[in-house]
């Protein structure tokens, strides 16, 4: 499982970093109208018109790929979450708080255990607003 996972996310990177690459080569729209009036901007690789099919298509099967990957890399790490522990964290017990520790001084343990009174835990939900 964990072999898939990884291969499936390689597969994912070298997806992304593709068409970052097809995006970025590709020219706008607007970049036809240079053309016109005489610009080299038209000359290309893959000829005037051959690169848009091209480099689009190529695009869209490196989208599908990324998409592909980004969906059954949930699905897996879905599944290996309800293997491992059962359930939602939120169903999980609530560990212990540890008590506080003794103070460093001897003798002002047992003056602050007298004076102190019982400490009440802080209120939570309703109880948190004020009322006038």
């Amino acid at each position: 499982m964990q072999m898939l996972m990884t291969v499936m996310l390689v597969a994912q990177m070298l997806a992304a970093l593709v068409m970052i690459g097809l995006v970025l080569i590709q020219h706008g729209k607007g970049a036809d109208m240079g053309a016109s009036f005489g610009s080299g901007a038209s000359g290309s690789l893959f000829g005037a018109t051959g690169s848009a099919n091209f480099l689009s298509r190529s695009t869209a099967v490196c989208a599908t790929v990324f998409f592909v990957c980004t969906l059954g890399l949930a699905y897996l790490g879905n599944q290996r979450g309800e293997a491992t522990d059962g359930g939602s964290v939120l169903d999980r017990p609530v560990a212990p708080v540890p008590a506080a520790s003794a103070p460093a001084i001897p003798g002002a343990a047992s003056a602050a255990a007298t004076d102190a009174a019982p400490v009440a835990p802080a209120a939570s939900g309703p109880a948190q607003i004020p009322t006038k």
